[in-house]
């Protein structure tokens, strides 16, 4: 019983760790598309709402 408590661990810590990376991923695609929106603004490529 020994192996599933080490696997199931290990998967957790896997999760955890895909978790965060895909959290700061969403977070600066978030930032860079919130800062498209606003150089194409400024352009005039993209009108205002």
């Amino acid at each position: 019983m020994e192996v599933f408590g080490v696997m199931g661990m290990s998967f957790g810590v896997m999760g955890m760790s895909l978790g965060t990376v895909g959290f700061v991923f969403g977070l600066i695609s978030f930032v860079q598309t919130k800062k498209l929106t606003k150089t194409l603004k400024e352009k005039g490529i993209l009108e205002e709402n």
